[in-house]
Order: C-alpha cells, then sequence, then structure tokens
C-alpha cells in the first residue's frame, strides 16, 4: 500500500482562552489510505470536528505533524484538495439550490458551461436532477444536505470531509441518506472522513472507526470492518454488525478511564 492520504502523528492542540489552557487533542496518531470510509465516534467536546478541522487547515495543531495528499494541510487547501460537508447545509437563500452548488465553481474561475455540466453531473448523483431553479426553503432538510454534498463533490476533489452532516435529521431520513452517501462512495472511490455521534451510523458507513476519549480527545480505539461494502440495511440485525458495535460502545466506555 502507497503512503497514506491522510497521517497524524503525535497530534495535540491547545486552544488558550481567558480561563486557562483547553487541551482539544492529546497525542492522536492516525494513517488513513485513500479510497477509505472512516468514521469518528466519541462524546461531544472530543475533538472529532477538530481533528476534521486540522485537517482542513481550519485549526492549527499545537504539536506534532499532519499531511493531507503528502502536503500540508494548508497547502492542500489551496490544492484544493478536498469537499467539505457541514453540519448545517450551509445555502444561501437568495441562491437556487444550482448556483448554491456552482458557488465554489465560480469562486475557482470555471467557466460558465462546465460550471453547468459539472452541477447537472453532482446533482444527479445525489438524486436532486429537476430541482436546479428550486431555492433551499422549497426542499426539506435532508435535500438541502443532498444539495450541500452536490456542492462539495462539485471540484470532484478526491477527500470529503464530512462533519456529523445528518444528525439534525429525523431517523427515516437519515437512514435513506446513509444508503445514498454508501452508493455515493462507491461510485466515486473518494475517501471519506466522516464524524458522527450514532453508533449504528458509524458501523454501517464505515471501513475503518476510530473510536475517542472525553477530552483531552484520544484515540481509543481503530476498528477495521469486517462487513462486506455492499450493505443493505437490514445488516444492522445481523451477528457481525452488532458485534461490531458492541466493540464501539466498549471503546467509548474505555474512553472514560482517561478522564
Amino acid at each position: 500500500m502507497g503512503a497514506p492520504v491522510i497521517a497524524a502523528e503525535g497530534l495535540n492542540l491547545t486552544f488558550q482562552t481567558a480561563d486557562g489552557p483547553v487541551h482539544a487533542l492529546s497525542d492522536v496518531s492516525l494513517a488513513i489510505a485513500g479510497g477509505e470510509f472512516v468514521s469518528f465516534i466519541g462524546p461531544s467536546g472530543c475533538g472529532k470536528t477538530t481533528f476534521l478541522r486540522c485537517i482542513a487547515a481550519l485549526e492549527q495543531p499545537t504539536g506534532g505533524t499532519l499531511s493531507v495528499n503528502g502536503m500540508t494541510p494548508d497547502a492542500a487547501r489551496r490544492a484544493r484538495a478536498y469537499g467539505y460537508v457541514f453540519q448545517a447545509a450551509g445555502l444561501y437563500p437568495w441562491r437556487t439550490i444550482g448556483r448554491n452548488v456552482a458557488l465554489p465553481l465560480e469562486i475557482m474561475g470555471f467557466p460558465k458551461d462546465e460550471q453547468d455540466s459539472r452541477v447537472a453531473r453532482v446533482l444527479e448523483m445525489v438524486e436532486l436532477t429537476g430541482f436546479e431553479k428550486k431555492f433551499p426553503w422549497q426542499l426539506s432538510g435532508g435535500m438541502q444536505q443532498r444539495a450541500s454534498i452536490a456542492r462539495a463533490l462539485a471540484f470532484d476533489a478526491d477527500i470529503l470531509l464530512m462533519d456529523e452532516p445528518f444528525g439534525a435529521l429525523d431517523e427515516i431520513v437519515r437512514d435513506r441518506l446513509n444508503e445514498e452517501l454508501l452508493s455515493l462512495w462507491a461510485r466515486t472511490g473518494k475517501t471519506v472522513c466522516f464524524v458522527t455521534h450514532s453508533i449504528p451510523e458509524a458501523v454501517y458507513l464505515s471501513t475503518k472507526i476510530v473510536v475517542m476519549s472525553p477530552r483531552p480527545g484520544r484515540i481509543t480505539d481503530v476498528i477495521d470492518s469486517p462487513l462486506p461494502k455492499e450493505r443493505p440495511l437490514d445488516i444492522r440485525d445481523t451477528p457481525e454488525f452488532l458485534a461490531l458495535a458492541h466493540r464501539v460502545r466498549e471503546g467509548l466506555r474505555a474512553g472514560h478511564a482517561y478522564e
């Protein structure tokens, strides 16, 4: 196997606040290979999103090393190596869905005809063809999140960073979007880093599950999933799935030993 797409070694991040230092990440070491779907799970405030933001060069580590596609995170950001999907869809209400999806392409200076072709392609990928001229307020929450994913896919980066994108959705919609995301990942072969608080979601989606402890965020377990790549929803009722979920739960419990 070649060099990892994302590699962290001894990563630390401490925020300086008026009330004293806050240790967000402590000695985080992790290698993520190209094409993996890696979920990060842990209690609130454990550093899951902070680690994702370090990958995206939105936060600066205070110790250790981190590389993205063999570059520093800042160089990877300038090279547009990743798309980022936030917890909220973050669509501009005055722009149509098509123009929201096209926004990064406009910023990057893509010609108008290429913008249009890319927008059409990614909207088809997330099953939103025909909604180009709708405004965000005319779409359901789940459809807005699909548009947000399409926007992150529009410039065809190899890495997709997803910060709990389905956390605010009801269970039925979440199940549907989990299925769609797995299908999208299988078709594109992208490397996905996915933050979640849901054990079933982490187990269902991932090839690798990273379990983190309460602050300061440490990795307590890295679990390579034995589940097949093709995963219908009813795989969640199988003994293999339940055993994997149990190991994740035990890892979360073990994390409290660090407190």
